[in-house]
């Protein structure tokens, strides 16, 4: 693991038991699985670089524009999936065909056999296995531009 991929871990997990409220980014307060994102990267690099726009907690909507994954794509450096390691965001969809609508922290291991700290309806941050139901969910893997100019 990288030095900055083991910092973002290590802010990551001071994130577990934040209870969950949609669309929040408080560290202890609330956050969603947005929020946990946002809050590392305020730690990290600084200021949020757009404003978010509101959005639905609701997993199943399909069709329509990809908002959270161009907006990874347009701050964050896309991966491959093979290439996740310890302290890139996944993205994932929750049924096929959907657009993608929740995003994770890997913290441990690889994108077949690792952990994830994410945040979703009805728990706190958690860490949780990224088993065979997170796994093929993917969506997209992306890199916090730490200490890139």
């Amino acid at each position: 693991m990288t030095a900055e991929g083991d910092a973002i871990v290590s802010v990551a997990r001071r994130w577990i038991g934040t209870p969950y409220h949609h669309q929040a980014s408080l560290e202890g307060v609330g956050s969603d699985c947005l929020g946990l994102v946002r809050g590392i990267w305020r730690e990290m690099i600084g200021p949020e670089p757009e404003e978010i726009p509101s959005y639905s907690p609701h997993w199943a909507e399909s069709g329509g524009a990809e908002t959270l994954l161009d907006a990874a794509r347009r701050q964050m450096r896309p991966l491959s999936r093979e290439a996740a390691a310890p302290g890139d965001v996944l993205a994932f969809r929750m049924r096929r065909g959907g657009l993608a609508k929740h995003l994770a922290v890997l913290v441990e291991g690889d994108v077949q056999a690792g952990r994830i700290v994410h945040a979703y309806e009805g728990h706190a941050v958690c860490e949780t296995a990224l088993g065979k139901a997170w796994s093929r969910r993917i969506a997209g893997a992306f890199r916090f531009p730490v200490g890139e100019t």
